[in-house]
């Protein structure tokens, strides 16, 4: 389970899949520590959400003073998809993010920061050697000699 936010806050729905996957893992004979393990939560946040549930029937995180808006340069999913179509596009198939920005600042047009585009790229698993470049090659460690005696190596 992906961390949900900021901080790894999971949302109201996460955090009901999570306690239904514990449970069902507890049931079937895991461990708890391992099946909160598995998801990536403590014990304690575990124990956390299930009073929650009991004591106001919602896993909703009830902090007043927790601040739990989007930010407001969030991107949009029409802006995200700009992104993929133009490092996606014929023109641009085979060039870096850094080399793209500069042609669209030529061009008067801006989609987002080359950070962003890194980003987007990221999450899309979309971020390999575009173009001709190509991954570098692991070499095989050379075999080691060592001399025991004069005239062996």
């Amino acid at each position: 389970m992906r961390s949900g936010g900021p901080r790894g806050r999971k949302s109201t729905s996460d955090r009901s899949n999570a306690i239904l996957l514990i449970n069902e893992a507890v049931e079937s004979g895991a461990s708890l520590s391992k099946a909160c393990e598995r998801l990536g939560i403590t014990e304690q946040t575990y124990y956390r959400w299930v009073k929650l549930d009991k004591t106001f029937d919602s896993y909703e995180d009830r902090r007043t003073f927790a601040d739990h808006s989007n930010p407001v340069n969030k991107i949009t999913p029409a802006e995200r998809q700009e992104i993929l179509d133009t490092v996606n596009s014929e023109e641009f198939s085979s060039m870096s993010p850094c080399q793209i920005l500069p042609i669209l600042a030529d061009k008067g047009t801006y989609i987002a920061s080359e950070r962003t585009f890194y980003r987007v790229l990221n999450r899309e698993k979309m971020q390999n050697h575009r173009g001709i470049s190509q991954e570098s090659y692991k070499h095989a460690k050379p075999t080691p000699y060592c001399a025991t005696a004069p005239n062996q190596v």
